[in-house]
C-alpha cells in the first residue's frame, strides 16, 4: 500500500472491533482524513496517548480502499495536556474540534487555512492568556469566514451601505441597515458590535476592553450565526458557559 506523511490534529475517535479505533483527523495537506489505528486500545499499543483528541501529531499513513491505516505517530504538541484539566477550556476546545470536522466535511480535500486556524486556536486556548470563551468565539467567526460565510459587521450585509448599523440577522449575513432590516433581527449594543468585529479580526485590545455583558451578548450572536450556517447545532456547544 502507498505510504504518505502528514501533520494533523486529532478531532475524534471511536472504537472499531476489539482493539482498534477509527481516528478522524484534520491534516495539513490532505484535509479531513479518517484512518484506522490498529491495536491502539491495547495496553501494549505503540501509539499510547498520541492519538487522543486535541493532540497535534506527525503521522505516517498507508492508503487503504475505504480507510487509511496509521503506521507511525509522533506527538508534536500535546494540546490535551493543557486543555483536559480545565472545564471551560475543555468544553470550548471540544466545540472547536467539532466545528472543524463540520466545516471540512469532504474527505481528502486540502484545507490548509482551517488546519492552521485550528492549531493556532488550540495554542491560544492552552496559553491561558485569553479567556476560553473569547478564543472560541474568535475561532468560530474566523472558521466561518474561511468556509465562505464571513459575517459583515461594518457594512450592511444586504446592500453594502457603510455602518455602523443597528440590526443583526444571522440569515442575512450580519449587520443590516434600517432599510434592509428583516423581521426577527436583533439589536445588539454598539459595544457588542465592536466586540464582534474585533473577534473576527483578532483585535484583542478591543476585546479585552469590552465588558462581560457585551462579551456575553456577542457570544450569543456568534452561536446563532454558527447554528444558521451549519444548519444544525453542535452537540458540544450546549456544554459551554455562554
Amino acid at each position: 500500500m502507498p505510504l504518505y506523511r502528514d501533520e494533523a490534529v486529532v478531532l475524534r475517535t471511536h472504537k472499531l472491533g476489539e482493539a482498534d479505533r477509527i481516528i478522524t483527523l484534520l491534516t495539513r495537506h490532505h484535509g479531513q482524513v479518517r484512518a484506522v489505528a490498529k491495536g491502539v486500545r491495547r495496553t501494549t499499543s505503540k501509539f499510547g496517548s498520541r492519538l487522543e483528541p486535541f493532540t497535534h501529531v506527525d503521522l505516517q499513513l498507508a492508503e487503504g480502499r475505504s480507510l487509511d491505516i496509521i503506521t507511525q505517530a509522533e506527538t508534536l504538541t500535546p494540546f490535551s495536556a493543557g486543555i483536559g484539566h480545565d472545564y471551560d477550556r475543555y468544553t470550548s476546545g471540544t466545540v472547536m474540534l467539532e466545528t472543524a470536522e463540520r466545516l471540512v466535511s469532504e474527505e481528502k480535500q486540502p484545507s490548509l487555512q482551517h488546519f492552521l486556524l485550528l492549531v493556532g486556536g488550540l495554542r491560544a486556548m492552552v496559553s491561558g492568556e485569553r479567556g476560553p470563551g473569547q478564543v472560541l468565539d474568535s475561532y468560530l467567526l474566523r472558521s466561518l469566514a474561511v468556509a465562505g460565510y464571513a459575517p459583515s459587521f461594518d457594512h450592511c450585509a444586504r446592500c453594502g451601505d457603510e455602518g455602523p448599523h443597528r440590526w443583526f440577522n444571522p440569515s442575512m449575513g450580519g449587520m443590516l441597515c434600517v432599510t434592509c432590516r428583516v423581521p426577527g433581527s436583533a439589536s445588539p449594543a454598539p459595544e457588542t458590535i465592536a466586540a464582534l468585529g474585533a473577534l473576527l479580526t483578532g483585535d484583542w485590545a478591543i476585546i479585552e476592553a469590552t465588558g462581560p455583558r457585551h462579551l456575553k451578548e456577542a457570544s450569543g450572536l456568534v452561536a446563532a450565526y454558527l447554528a444558521w450556517h451549519l444548519e444544525r447545532g453542535l452537540r458540544s456547544l450546549v456544554y459551554v458557559e455562554r
